[in-house]
Formats: structure tokens, sequence, C-alpha cells
């Protein structure tokens, strides 16, 4: 897909005004997207998780939660190894008192094997106080036999098809940083097993389109599959800050510019959450040309994928430092 063909499929999937239900944000504060096939409007920026749980506070946890579903920001990011369980602790007790009802909820799970995947839906489910998940994720597709453990006789598919079936979950997705060939692996896994995910994540942004790019060879695939695209890592886990070539709003703006459905970044604080609502507010895609233009900053810090250690090295890798989350 070139530039104007991303930029329509971009367009495509905003919701126009007329869309919205009584009582949900106005498109001048948040505006929605589809996910995908599912029917669902989601916020265009995200809640991540991995940034709620390490507040010293809880209360700053449950205050930057409630803030920003009070502001229009609907889509939560979780995950059932986030800080030890605090990130879905936290965002449990943040989503009583009605906030529920505000949230569509995601959690993803790391357990390979049925018994494993099966107990930590039903522990994440515990933390959140819902009985049910509005997106259940495999995460972290990043191991080489990940297709073949998971849809494998007893794999972790196994436990998220039926948490779906037991109503634990509506839609079912995965996620990964790693490398594209081992999403695409996984999406023809799922074609082979009769498996149409609902959402995929992956990091989607201005250093990611220089190498080994999810948003070249994965994302085009998701747009025409209809299949809902998660974008993380706007900001490169604050490498691409470090490397003084864009701002943080930069970031946002280009993420935001792809055919997502919704990215999802970090809010470790109401200044990040101020940030992110104030990109999102009525948000429109860069235009071609300011697309390349930073594209034209980034090419040289980005063209080894140093500066993307999520692809390059192990240090985001949980599942590779704890195998023991596997089963």
């Amino acid at each position: 897909m070139n530039r104007r063909e991303f930029l329509e499929a971009t367009l495509a999937l905003m919701v126009a005004p007329s869309a919205f239900a009584a009582g949900t944000p106005a498109p001048q504060d948040i505006p929605r997207r589809k996910l995908g096939r599912t029917g669902e409007q989601v916020s265009c920026i995200g809640l991540g998780g991995a940034h709620i749980g390490g507040q010293k506070d809880e209360a700053e946890s449950i205050r930057i939660i409630r803030g920003a579903l009070d502001r229009g920001i609907n889509f939560m990011d979780n995950c059932w190894d986030y800080h030890e369980g605090q990130s879905e602790v936290r965002m449990g007790k943040a989503l009583q008192e009605g906030y529920r009802a505000k949230a569509f909820l995601m959690t993803k799970i790391d357990g390979r094997d049925k018994k494993t995947a099966a107990a930590q839906i039903d522990e994440s489910l515990r933390r959140l106080r819902t009985d049910h998940l509005d997106l259940l994720q495999l995460h972290e597709i990043i191991h080489e036999n990940d297709p073949q453990r998971s849809f494998g006789p007893g794999g972790a598919l196994e436990a998220m098809q039926e948490a779906q079936k037991a109503g634990k979950a509506r839609f079912l997705g995965f996620t990964g940083h790693k490398s594209p060939a081992m999403h695409l692996a996984m999406l023809e896994a799922g074609q082979k097993h009769g498996v149409r995910f609902d959402a995929v994540q992956m990091p989607l942004n201005v250093l990611d389109a220089h190498y080994d790019s999810f948003e070249k060879r994965v994302l085009p695939v998701l747009v025409r599959e209809e299949i809902g695209v998660l974008g993380m890592k706007p900001l490169g886990g604050a490498f691409i800050l470090q490397s003084k070539t864009v701002s943080a709003v930069d970031c946002l703006r280009y993420a935001l510019s792809l055919p997502v459905s919704v990215t999802i970044t970090g809010m470790d604080s109401m200044a990040r959450l101020e940030q992110a609502l104030k990109v999102a507010r009525g948000f429109q895609p860069l235009s071609e040309k300011q697309i390349q233009a930073l594209l034209a900053k980034t090419e040289k810090v980005a063209k080894d994928g140093a500066l993307e250690k999520y692809k390059s090295s192990t240090h985001f890798d949980g599942t590779t430092q704890h195998p023991e989350w596997l089963g």
C-alpha cells in the first residue's frame, strides 16, 4: 500500500459524528474509530497498561485511569504480567463505581498451553473485577515456536476460544513487538486452523517505517482482512525522543495518521494524559508531505534498528526473561 492508500484507509476508520451514540464523547473531544469488523468503536488513543501500576501511590494510578475515561478515552490496555499484576489490580479498582461501562477493556495473557492460559485468564478477570473482557489477546508473539505451541493440541488458543464461548471474552487477538515475520506466521497459523483474529497489536512509529517494518509488511494485511489494528510504542519506548529528531507530539501524530483503530500510549502521569488528549482531540491525519518530512528526520537514526530495542534486543522481552510465564 502506498501513502495515499494508507490515508484513505485511515479516513475509512474514522467514525462520523452522527454515528456516536447518545452519551458518548463528542467528536471534538476524542474521536472514535472502527475496530476492524467487530462493530465496536474505540477511542483513537488508548491508555497503555504497562505505565499503570508503577506509580508510588495507587490513588494516582486510579486518578489517571478515571481521568482518561472521563475525558473520552475508552480503550484500556493491560496484561497479566504488568507490574506483577498491579496494573490489572489498580485498573480493576478504577473501573468500579460505574467506570467499567465506559471502558473497552483489553488484557493479555502469556500462557502458551491451555492450562496456563486458562488460569491466567481467570486471574486477570479477578484482578480487573469484571466478568468479561472486551478483548483478550495472546501476549508477546516473539518466539519462533509460538504459532505451533499456541495452536497445537492443548494450546493457548483452546483456552481463549473456550473463554470466548463462556462469555469471558468478546473478541480475540494477539500482540508482539519482535518481528513482522512472526506476526505473519501467526496470522497464517490462524488461517490454517480456521481462526480469524479480531485484532492484532504491534509497534507502529516513525522508526518502524525504516527498519524491518510492521507498517510495510503487516499493516496492509490487517487492513485488507479488516482486522482491528492496535498500534503501540508510538514513542518507541522513549528511545525515539532520545534521538532528538522528533517530538512526542510528532510521534503521536504520525502514529495516529496510520490506518489504526487505536494508538496505545503510556500515560504514567496526569501531564502525559493531558499531552495525549491534546493531540487526539479533533485529530485529522497528517498530509503525505508532513509524513514524509517526519520520516526524513528519522531515517538516519532508524536504519540499523539500534533504537528499536524491542526488535533488536531482549530489552522488552518479558517472556524471555520469565519463561515460566509461558507454562
